[in-house]
């Protein structure tokens, strides 16, 4: 199960529907790093502004419709082109509604129809790949295949994910009316939203004895949720352990440091290196887990951020196998600022790099057996799984 949010189109991941934003990045340590009047004389600032404010009065002087325009819109407006001038995917502006839905998201708790969906590589149709128990869509009849077609009345072909979920989701107990393409056929869901947790691990007893555990995303509970999976399969008494990493778009970097220090005893897991020359060093919290049986981590391209960190911290401390596809490639830190307007600043403060200062950033996490497999319809998913195969018949072989 796959979802992300920060660059749908380049990754091709699934996403929660319950779930607008995904995280996709890890909080940084720091805060800022200087201010801007420390880099700039007041004197300077006004004079950069200057054109700013000329071009604020006009729009409130002389636009044709200058009555219908909302001053906060303005704003936004502005916010949005100075973080786009930066050039820098990861960095951006969340209105007060995104940023609360995000608040949300790490939290665990959320609220929509509870669907994993992807985009089709052959059709870019959004297709459901996994209906959540207990959810909203679940009782409907949602099944594992159906396409999006129409949202409210409104189509949904071209749409990316994170503009899909956007649509969908929406306040528990209200209602959204959706028409899925299943097959030649098309289907109507009047769907009334729930708010419901999301679940963070997957884990159950694989051929061979072996244990495995998949992690969605690095949220506030994922070390618990781990921790409490890993004593429901009794780890130390099976053959191995995998742990699925696939389809993880990452998330906070406190949950990426404590779910490191489960495989790493001791040492170093990351290095953050700012901008200004300093560097900061993370190392294992002391939460070791004490597994005891070899362990393979899959991954993918879509893994991307923290999952990397973890990836790239248990390969080159040597206490993981890893196994499928070369990762994502995202070696960057953003921190979140939340601002006067409730809104929230998302911005680039770092770079992170491997334990052996390796920075893995739009290069990704070479995996030590490759094994590659692309989903490109919905019948691929319910197929056999070659990269969880792989990593079984390693742990056999072991």
């Amino acid at each position: 199960m796959k979802w992300i949010n920060l660059h749908q189109a380049k990754l091709q991941v699934a996403v929660l529907l319950v779930v607008v934003f995904a995280a996709g990045f890890a909080f940084g340590a720091g805060g800022q790093r200087g201010s801007a009047q420390e880099r700039l004389a007041l004197g300077d600032l006004d004079q950069a502004f200057q054109p700013f404010w000329e071009v604020y009065d006009a729009i409130q002087t002389r636009y044709v419709d200058a009555g219908s325009v909302a001053v906060p819109e303005l704003v936004d407006g502005a916010i949005r082109g100075m973080i786009e001038s930066l050039g820098d995917e990861y960095s951006g502006y969340m209105d007060p509604q995104a940023y609360e839905m995000f608040n949300g998201d790490l939290s665990g708790g959320v609220e929509g129809i509870g669907v994993v969906i992807d985009t089709l590589e052959d059709s870019g149709d959004i297709v459901v790949v996994t209906v959540l128990e207990g959810a909203a869509a679940k009782a409907a009849g949602v099944l594992p295949g159906d396409i999006f077609w129409e949202v409210d009345g409104q189509s949904v072909q071209g749409l990316n994910q994170t503009d899909l979920a956007a649509l969908v989701r929406g306040p528990a107990g209200t209602a959204v009316t959706i028409v899925f393409k299943r097959g030649e056929e098309f289907i109507t869901f009047t769907i009334t939203r729930v708010r419901f947790e999301v679940p963070t691990v997957e884990s159950r007893i694989e051929t061979g004895n072996v244990a495995y555990i998949k992690l969605m995303e690095f949220n506030a509970i994922a070390r618990a949720a781990i921790d409490e999976a890993l004593l429901e399969v009794d780890v130390n008494s099976r053959s191995g352990l995998i742990f699925d990493l696939r389809g993880n778009p990452g998330g906070l970097l406190s949950s990426a440091v404590d779910i490191g220090s489960l495989f790493v005893r001791d040492g170093v897991l990351l290095y953050e290196a700012f901008g200004d020359g300093t560097e900061q060093t993370f190392e294992a919290n002391g939460t070791y887990g004490n597994i005891n049986v070899p362990i393979v981590v899959l991954v993918d391209e879509t893994s991307a951020s923290a999952s990397e960190l973890v990836a790239g911290a248990v390969q080159d401390r040597g206490v993981a196998t890893l196994i499928g596809e070369v990762t994502f490639g995202k070696g960057t830190v953003q921190t979140i600022q939340p601002l006067s307007n409730n809104g929230g600043l998302r911005l680039t403060i770092a770079r992170w790099l491997t334990p052996n200062r390796n920075w893995i950033h739009e290069q990704g996490v070479t995996p030590d057996i490759i094994v590659e497999w692309t989903p490109t319809t919905a019948e691929d998913y319910a197929g056999p799984d070659p990269q969880l195969q792989a990593a079984l018949e390693f742990l056999q072989n072991r």
